[in-house]
């Protein structure tokens, strides 16, 4: 009888292991256990709620006034917040799984505007948000 091999077993329990993770990620999940959608009421293209505000947002944050208002277009698109601290705007970017970052805090995703604009106010630490403005290249 021919013994299996420590680099055999290992390979076979990597195998079933990966076979096991693909089956967890791809089983569907209960429809009833799903949340509801979010505050603007309409479900993205995944399903998944989408978090833009659909009033306006004025609040007091850590000593920095935080607004958000709906835009009417521009670089953000009809519908999109533009979210301003302390009168200047913070670039805010809605990611394909319908999170929030910002140019604050590029590396970290955020559930909706209003959460995004808090932490930026944190990472700034008192820091006034300097405004952005591209300036022309000069020759």
């Amino acid at each position: 009888m021919k013994k299996i091999t420590r680099r055999q077993a290992l390979g076979l329990s990597a195998g079933v292991a990966a076979a096991l993770g693909l089956a967890a990620c791809s089983s569907k999940k209960d429809p009833a256990a799903a949340p509801a959608a979010g505050p603007s009421g309409a479900a993205g293209a995944s399903g998944a709620p989408m978090s833009i505000p659909t009033g306006t947002i004025d609040e007091t944050y850590e000593g920095h006034r935080i607004q958000i208002t709906v835009g009417s277009g521009g670089h953000h698109g009809v519908g999109m917040p533009v979210v301003k601290i302390d009168g200047n705007e913070l670039h805010l970017m809605r990611n394909a799984d319908n999170t929030w970052v910002t140019v604050v805090n590029h590396y970290e995703t955020f559930p909706d505007p209003i959460s995004a604009a808090r932490a930026a106010v944190r990472e700034l630490q008192g820091a006034d948000l300097v405004p952005f403005a591209p300036k022309e290249a000069k020759l």
